[in-house]
């Protein structure tokens, strides 16, 4: 399918609004349940998109990726969160940054599920049978690379902030003060290109998995995705 940018965009925002606002509204409910209600107070425990959307992160480069590469990603408003609520703050902030990653491998399998629906009613002559299958397709891929991208053990990603709270106290402190350089670490491997060596393994592990809950062979899993790039 060579698809027009505006097909693209058509086929990727609601995944990417979902992928980013649920990640967020999943911490913002992690920290409620234990006992830090700063999110719920300020509106972000919702499955509303629009309280979460980041004008650059959810919108800008998302559409600025769709239109140079074919491919969306994108990134939601933070929620915030007061760890002197917690009773516990560095384990129940493990907690609260599991709770992101978590809920995008939950997001992807029902995109799975979605995709696996959708191919009963598939029909190559249909428009709409065709945006239903690869929409499925751009919801699995951008909440799997979300997943895991986050769980990289870098603050201030969440993979940072589980490993903190995995460490005694003292390792813990000293690891966060990791956190203002994460940002360059993460470009960094970005530009050598060693980023794409470290999560898509581990990605297409996850792809694998999932296409075959959808009854779809992983070639063509990825074909398809080719389509809409």
């Amino acid at each position: 399918m060579d698809a027009t940018t505006i097909q693209k965009i058509t086929i990727w925002i609601l995944p990417v609004l979902l992928a980013v606002s649920l990640h967020e509204a999943a911490h913002a409910w992690m920290a409620d349940r234990k006992g830090d209600p700063t999110a719920r107070l300020l509106g972000r425990l919702t499955f509303n998109p629009f309280k979460h959307i980041d004008p650059i992160g959810t919108i800008l480069v998302p559409a600025l990726m769709i239109t140079f590469t074919g491919f969306a990603f994108g990134w939601a408003k933070p929620v915030p969160v007061d760890v002197r609520n917690f009773k516990n703050p560095k384990k129940d902030m493990m907690w609260v940054a599991l709770a992101g990653p978590v809920s995008n491998f939950i997001m992807a399998l029902m995109w799975a599920v979605f995709l696996y629906v959708s191919l009963f009613f598939h029909d190559s002559r249909s428009s709409l049978s065709l945006f239903l299958l690869y929409m499925p397709i751009a919801g699995i891929t951008i909440n799997v690379i979300l997943g895991v991208l986050n769980l990289l053990p870098i603050p201030p990603l969440d993979g940072g902030r589980i490993v903190a709270g995995l460490l005694s106290h003292r390792a813990s402190i000293q690891y966060s003060k990791i956190e203002p350089y994460g940002l360059f670490i993460i470009i960094g491997l970005m530009v050598s290109g060693l980023l794409s060596y470290i999560i898509f393994p581990v990605i297409s592990v996850f792809l694998v998995i999932l296409s075959a809950i959808s009854g779809l062979d992983i070639n063509v899993f990825y074909r398809l995705l080719s389509g809409i790039q």
